[in-house]
């Protein structure tokens, strides 16, 4: 009773606080996604990320709870119903922080960023994201899924939420400092990056990999991401122990596709599926594989609108997957749209010599198109140079010549790697946190943008004949070697990339 009069108290006082300063309300409406405005009604006052926001937080002197989600995690659909319409939530929020949300699909690299400093923190992967930061963007304090009420432990957001407050106030210059080395560390890593490229990884990785896909087999939690699909495409190319365990998941997963007890997964998932049954057939000759995916890409290919608002990463990443498993299956036609569909992909977002933007909807007028982020460079890339395998037209290879040099040119750091976005002009001295640049390679909601790009660059070598993408492909790979230990299954495109560039068979 005695916590629950304080947090009452310290609400009021925090409110007439901000009614001195003026008032902030929820900025969804005018959102440029339809997950972000259907918060629009919730009582929360959500801001856009961006700095203004930040320089809220700064004026009102208050810490900012970032809540990051996307249409296609169903978590993050039961957080909105369950938590974010609860209006004592509501008013708690806007009485302690400056609440901003994001798209975790329109802003991959905030969503990527932050998830890093959750795994630092609490040692947990997943979503939605639910961060405390400083005025900065800093994180101090964060995990996934918080229920609305939880006494017991405390870690329910009715007792998290006043706590957390209480702390940022009391203990400013502690949370400052911690805050400032968990971002330093998120940016640069432990400083074991770095690591000599052979072929004993590949083996080691295979055996982790294994194991956690048989793991998630038992706990039928490999059904419904995309980093298990790449894990099983894998590990069908592995020694008969990781096959065996391939086949296992790959029958787990087409169960769960087909099955009546729930939705069917999100079309990321199922594009990587059908990638995956194609290699499964042509590994195994199992008649079950090529029917299911035949009928998956004849299923995924009609879902390919160039009328409909997509984010180019993901659409990049389905037209490729329907492209070539429909040309394995023997669906010609498929094939045939799903080239189509890229055509027109190009034709809404590439322009020679700058690349391609994030999404397919022009910006308003006078606005400036932001260039997109490496990973709609390098799956575009991919889907070109797939493109150009199938078909034999050179100018999907010219695209991905002319993408690959962007690449180099926009988003390497000469330490190796790449950088998520490339650099801004505008100055990040008042928010530093917002202005940082990340490197990121774990797959996740699709494979890790700095592995898709060393397997773009060592087919690329395959198809061009040129050794020089070989070596950078190595280069890319051995920024990253030392921090594989431990990676399971998001390791998996790293290891596919590591399998090509050796050429280990």
């Amino acid at each position: 009773m005695h916590t629950r009069s304080w947090v009452f108290i310290f609400c009021a006082v925090q409110s007439a606080c901000l009614g001195e300063r003026g008032p902030f309300t929820n900025r969804m409406a005018n959102s440029g996604t339809s997950y972000l405005s259907r918060a629009a009604r919730q009582p929360v006052h959500w801001q856009p990320w961006g700095r203004d926001a930040f320089a809220l937080a700064a004026k009102l002197d208050r810490p900012v709870l970032l809540y990051i989600g996307s249409d296609a995690c169903r978590w993050c659909a039961e957080t909105d119903r369950e938590i974010y319409t609860d209006r004592e939530i509501g008013a708690l929020i806007n009485a302690l922080f400056v609440p901003i949300r994001v798209d975790r699909d329109e802003r991959p690299d905030v969503a990527q960023r932050y998830q890093a400093a959750v795994e630092r923190l609490a040692g947990l992967h997943g979503w939605p994201l639910t961060v405390f930061l400083t005025a900065d963007g800093s994180p101090f304090f964060g995990g996934t899924y918080f229920p609305a009420d939880d006494p017991i432990t405390g870690r329910g957001l009715k007792q998290l939420l006043p706590e957390v407050a209480k702390s940022y106030r009391d203990q400013r210059a502690f949370i400052l400092q911690q805050a400032a080395a968990l971002q330093q560390l998120v940016l640069t890593g432990s400083g074991e990056s770095r690591g000599a490229l052979r072929p004993s990884l590949v083996q080691q990785g295979i055996v982790a990999v294994t194991r956690e896909l048989d793991d998630a087999i038992r706990t039928h939690a490999a059904a419904g991401s995309v980093m298990h699909v790449e894990a099983t495409a894998l590990l069908l190319s592995g020694d008969t122990r990781a096959r065996a365990s391939a086949v296992r998941a790959l029958d787990l997963m087409l169960d769960t596709a087909v099955g009546t007890a729930g939705e069917d997964p999100p079309r990321l998932v199922r594009a990587a599926l059908a990638g995956t049954l194609a290699k499964a057939w042509a590994v195994t000759g199992e008649p079950r594989y090529r029917e299911s995916g035949r009928a998956l890409v004849r299923s995924l290919v009609t879902e390919l609108s160039p009328d409909e608002a997509v984010f180019v990463d993901q659409e990049a990443y389905v037209i490729e997957h329907v492209m070539v498993a429909a040309a394995t299956l023997g669906e010609p036609a498929v094939a045939s749209r799903a080239r189509t569909a890229l055509d027109a992909l190009l034709q809404r977002t590439y322009a020679r010599g700058w690349g391609v933007r994030h999404a397919t909807v022009a910006p308003a007028a006078g606005v400036t198109t932001p260039q997109g982020m490496l990973q709609d460079q390098v799956q575009v890339a991919s889907a070109c140079l797939a493109a150009h395998q199938l078909s034999n037209e050179r100018r999907y290879l010219d695209v991905v010549l002319d993408l690959v040099a962007i690449v180099e040119r926009g988003y390497a750091d000469p330490l190796g790697g790449y950088y998520d976005v490339v650099p801004t002009d505008a100055s990040p001295s008042s928010q530093p946190a917002l202005g940082d640049r990340t490197k990121h390679v774990f797959d996740d909601v699709l494979p890790g943008a700095n592995a898709a790009t060393a397997l773009l660059l060592a087919h690329l070598a395959q198809v061009t004949g040129d050794p020089s993408y070989r070596r950078r492909a190595q280069a890319t790979l051995e920024a990253f070697a030392g921090a594989m230990s431990g990676a399971g299954v998001r390791a998996s495109t790293f290891l596919a990339a590591t399998r090509e560039t050796l050429e280990i068979p």
